[in-house]
């Protein structure tokens, strides 16, 4: 009777071990990521967006590489529509890396090709101007993620900020980055320079 009922109890257990586990939400399943595993990409928004929110999630034994997600929302319509979008610079892996958009452009995408033999990624941003639009009121983030190997998530404290560029680290004994994001408003009106 014994060896019975301690079956049942090891029984019972396995089962909300298992109802357990089932209720936990699976992070990697439940998001839309853009990228798979050590593969390039290109994420562009839609005409007239820009890139609100920025999510990653990294894993080693993936390559020391990173899955992707991106979010856009539209601009404010006192922006009106972008006069011309371009790709800017792009950084070489492995090294640390500052980009702004040039000509006071607003970030709208970002496209990424991975390298196994460094285990890091080349990252390039499209920009888009409006009109001649300036930013102001401009800051960084703190480190997206806080540790390297983390899980990363930045997005928009508040609407009417843009993301213009950002500043990353690379660890080489980690493998793994660390992103500031250069967050501004812009003017509702023109006005006769380029912050670069």
């Amino acid at each position: 009777m014994k060896s019975v009922s301690a079956l049942a109890l090891r029984a019972l257990t396995l089962l909300l071990l298992a109802s357990v586990a089932q209720t936990q939400p699976n992070y990697l399943q439940d998001e839309e990521w853009i990228n798979t595993w050590r593969q390039g990409f290109n994420f562009q928004c839609p005409h007239g967006q820009a890139l609100v929110a920025i999510k990653s999630y990294f894993s080693q034994s993936e390559g020391s590489d990173r899955l992707w997600s991106f979010e856009c929302q539209p601009t404010p319509s006192t922006l009106g529509e972008p006069t011309e979008c371009w790709w800017d610079d792009i950084n070489r892996a492995g090294m640390e890396w500052s980009s702004t958009c040039t000509s006071n452009g607003l970030v709208a995408g970002i496209q990424s090709q991975y390298f196994p033999a460094v285990l890091d990624r080349e990252w390039q941003f499209y920009c888009c101007r409006y009109s001649r639009r300036c930013p102001y009121s401009c800051w960084k983030t703190t480190d997206v993620p806080e540790y390297y190997r983390e899980e990363g998530e930045m997005v928009i404290p508040s609407y009417g900020y843009f993301i213009r560029g950002a500043q990353t680290t690379f660890s080489g004994v980690l493998r793994d980055r660390q992103w500031k994001y250069i967050l501004c408003r812009m003017t509702d009106f023109d006005c006769a320079f380029q912050n670069f």
